[in-house]
């Protein structure tokens, strides 16, 4: 993941992803109402990824 807190931020925080086109969404303020791109409703959060504990 990111080295440091504003980096993680800027890659995951208020980052939606449309299920249907996979387009990213900005949104400052929370989630948005529909996607940029299709229009479609159906959005979630950015997946952050995880590192492997040995």
């Amino acid at each position: 993941m990111a080295k440091f807190e504003e980096a993680e931020d800027r890659l995951f925080k208020n980052i939606w992803i449309c299920m249907k086109c996979n387009a990213k969404n900005r949104c400052p303020s929370g989630k948005p109402r529909k996607c940029r791109k299709c229009g479609s409703i159906r959005l979630r959060l950015k997946h952050k990824v995880k590192k492997a504990s040995k």
